[in-house]
């Protein structure tokens, strides 16, 4: 299999309880390497933009008011099939219906606070990891 990358957030209500680091012993206890990463505040602006696939969703809104609540982290997952391995550690986005010893199941206080987001594809990736770092900022 070849190295893939894929894009990841710990969200505001993960590191509000300062769980940054017990996320991503998980990822990497999964295989998964970190080879870049940064702690920063969504403006409006950049959430609206980052989740626009959901802009007519009735969910849109508050999604964004939580996704700018707080400080996140952002980072980009580098591993053998690092997209579906990431989606695998995460667990079901309804953390009620992940399995146990996920980061959803283990963390997530709700559907919407759910501690993590991740990338569900290649594609997507790609676009995600772009939208937050430059190619210069990523190490691996």
């Amino acid at each position: 299999m070849a190295l893939q990358r894929t894009f990841s957030i710990i969200k505001p209500d993960a590191t509000r309880r300062n769980l940054t680091g017990k996320i991503n012993a998980m990822l990497e206890e999964a295989g998964l390497r970190i080879v870049a990463q940064k702690r920063i505040q969504m403006t409006r602006a950049n959430a609206e933009s980052f989740y626009a696939v959901h802009k007519e969703r009735p969910f849109f809104g508050e999604l964004v008011d939580f996704m700018i609540s707080g400080p996140v982290v952002v980072q980009v997952l580098e591993g053998e099939n690092a997209v579906l391995k990431n989606r695998e550690v995460m667990g079901a986005t309804n953390p009620k219906d992940a399995d146990e010893g996920t980061i959803r199941k283990t963390f997530a206080e709700s559907i919407e606070a759910n501690s993590v987001h991740g990338s569900d594809s290649e594609e997507n990736a790609a676009i995600e990891i772009a939208y937050f770092f430059s190619g210069s900022e990523i190490v691996g």
